[in-house]
């Protein structure tokens, strides 16, 4: 693939410095097998719901946005959230993940039971499609309750995220390319695609996908949050920077708002989001912010950002969000070549009370252990002196075991609220 990464980051003076455009740049069971994807299939049921702890009142849901006070309340039940983005190693993206040839539970109870086990993670970040929706609604709904089955056996609730703007910019159904050797998230594609995007007659689509899959789960207590789009203003990443069709940002800048209010329709449970991660300033106020800034900030029940930085950057991103009075999670970080590592980031989000979900749990299909840099140099004869993104081999040895230390001692901590945090409430 032609283009490169790096041009645009040079040509973006808004970007933080260090922070690259794309994403990537990026929970188990003691079942045998077989019995684990049997209790999966009929794990959804009113006992499981009865066996959830009441939701607190702050958090009953309701047709408007949440205050900052019930969101406050909402955190406030939850523990010191700490998980990873996850896609089952086999799957190479979002549409391979829940298909149904290669929806893979096995895998995944392997990989969430590493999660919780060796990290102490209770939650995981998974990617979903609008594709997935339009092909077969109730098998795609069917997989989803699986997958929450096998997720709370391990005492992790996800966060579902329904758009995305990152890779590919022409998903296809079906069978999907293997990984290109070497580089960085070679098959990962934009929810919903550039063409299906622009064309404002597939609106209603995309408004029955939303209200369709948070419906379906809006009172469900072993989902976490919807995040409704990842980062809405990335031209793509990777060779796919300049695909863009002229429309796209003056229709995300349109759809993001409808889509926060077709989920608020389901009447959810769960806080809805979507996170900030470009950009010099997220102050409230800021002169800097985007259109798609305020209405990410101005709709969010919960404040999520993504940070790839310095610890001194992850800091001052944290200063900048905490005037706004609403819980804070990192819904993406750990970048080791940087700057953004487990032993310098994960402590002063435990500080500070900010929930983390880092880019990566298994080295997979997503090749994500590789730079952001694989796209213009491929990591194909040697592999890069360290990890980029991920927390484990596939075999669920810890790429350091160090930092599997680290988490399981942070999550295990004690809570106590910052000040600051204190004071913005």
């Amino acid at each position: 693939m032609g283009g490169s990464i790096l041009g645009v980051v040079d040509a973006v003076t808004a970007l933080p410095s260090g922070r690259r455009l794309g994403r990537f740049s990026g929970r188990v069971f003691r079942f045998p097998a077989a019995l684990a994807i049997g209790l999966a299939l009929c794990a959804w049921s009113p006992a499981v719901e009865a066996r959830q702890p009441p939701a607190p009142p702050a958090a009953q849901a309701a047709a408007q946005r949440w205050t900052p006070q019930q969101a406050q309340a909402w955190y406030d039940h939850q523990p010191w959230l700490v998980g990873a983005n996850y896609a089952a190693s086999s799957a190479i993206n979002q549409l391979e993940m829940f298909q149904a040839t290669t929806f893979d539970p096995v895998t995944i109870d392997r990989e969430l039971g590493w999660a919780h086990d060796r990290f102490g993670m209770n939650t995981v970040r998974v990617y979903l499609h609008d594709l997935l929706w339009a092909q077969d609604p109730k098998g795609f709904t069917d997989r989803l309750n699986q997958f929450l089955a096998i997720a709370d056996r391990h005492g992790i609730r996800p966060v579902f995220v329904l758009f995305d703007s990152c890779w590919d910019p022409d998903p296809k159904l079906g069978p999907q390319h293997r990984p290109i050797p070497g580089v960085h998230n070679s098959g990962w594609v934009q929810s919903p695609g550039r063409d299906d995007l622009v064309d404002p007659r597939n609106d209603a689509r995309f408004r029955d996908y939303v209200q369709g899959v948070v419906g379906a789960f809006a009172k469900d207590r072993r989902v976490l949050a919807w995040d409704i789009w990842n980062e809405p203003d990335n031209p793509g990443g990777g060779s796919y920077n300049g695909a863009q069709r002229p429309q796209e940002a003056a229709r995300i800048e349109a759809l993001l708002p409808q889509a926060f209010a077709w989920a608020r329709s389901r009447q959810p449970i769960q806080p809805l989001t979507s996170g900030v991660w470009i950009g010099p300033d997220w102050s409230p106020g800021a002169k800097t912010l985007t259109a798609i800034q305020r209405a990410q900030l101005d709709n969010s029940d919960i404040i999520t950002f993504h940070n790839y930085e310095w610890p001194e950057a992850f800091e001052q991103r944290i200063a900048q969000l905490r005037p706004y009075g609403r819980p804070l999670i990192a819904t993406e970080w750990l970048a080791r070549g940087n700057g953004s590592n487990v032993d310098t980031i994960l402590p002063i989000a435990r500080r500070e009370n900010v929930g983390m979900i880092n880019w990566g749990l298994v080295d997979g299909a997503i090749q994500t252990r590789l730079p952001w840099d694989s796209w213009e140099r491929p990591y194909t004869l040697q592999e890069p002196t360290i990890w980029f993104h991920d927390l484990m081999h596939r075999d669920g040895r810890p790429y350091r075991e160090r930092e599997a230390e680290l988490f399981r001692q942070m999550a295990a901590a004690r809570t106590s609220v910052p000040a600051k945090a204190v004071e913005a409430r």
